[in-house]
């Protein structure tokens, strides 16, 4: 995966702002929060790109194990509950590989909402310990979507 300029931008930020005092933070909010919205808007981009690229097999599959969670939107489970059985006639190796590229999307998701709900409290507080941290916890994010959008890619390829 190559490196996007929008999610380089929002981790050079947020590498910054994990040393900010609270003046700082109430000054760069609403600039940290449109880079941040462009950085998961590149990172969401190139992963629908990816999955465009798939199979259909590969996207039926996926589509499948979606649904299976109750619809069509991730979930924030936190759990890694099994997918049901399905009528589908899909490949068992082509489950397993989509099953792992659902769970690396899901920690992505529920990465990015955990960063999302700290700034949140963060600003609620006006706690700029929390905005840190909340900082720390986007980069992480960063790196978890990253990391999802190379394991679809590996499927690509290996397909």
């Amino acid at each position: 995966m190559r490196k996007l300029p929008a999610v380089e931008d929002a981790r050079a930020i947020m590498t910054q702002g994990m040393e900010w005092g609270v003046w700082k933070w109430l000054v760069e909010k609403k600039r940290v929060r449109a880079i941040a919205d462009q950085a998961r808007a590149a990172l969401d981009d190139q992963e629908m790109k990816v999955k465009l690229a798939w199979s259909d097999d590969l996207k039926l599959a996926y589509n499948t194990l979606v649904e299976e969670n109750g619809n069509a939107k991730r979930t924030r489970a936190k759990s890694k509950d099994k997918p049901k059985a399905n009528g589908t006639t899909a490949d068992p190796k082509v489950l397993s590989a989509v099953k792992a590229i659902k769970e690396a999307d899901d920690d992505a998701y529920n990465a990015h909402e955990d960063a999302e709900d700290l700034f949140a409290e963060a600003e609620k507080k006006m706690s700029t310990s929390l905005a840190r941290e909340a900082a720390g916890k986007a980069l992480v994010a960063y790196d978890t979507h990253e990391a999802a959008i190379r394991k679809a890619e590996a499927l690509t390829r290996s397909k």
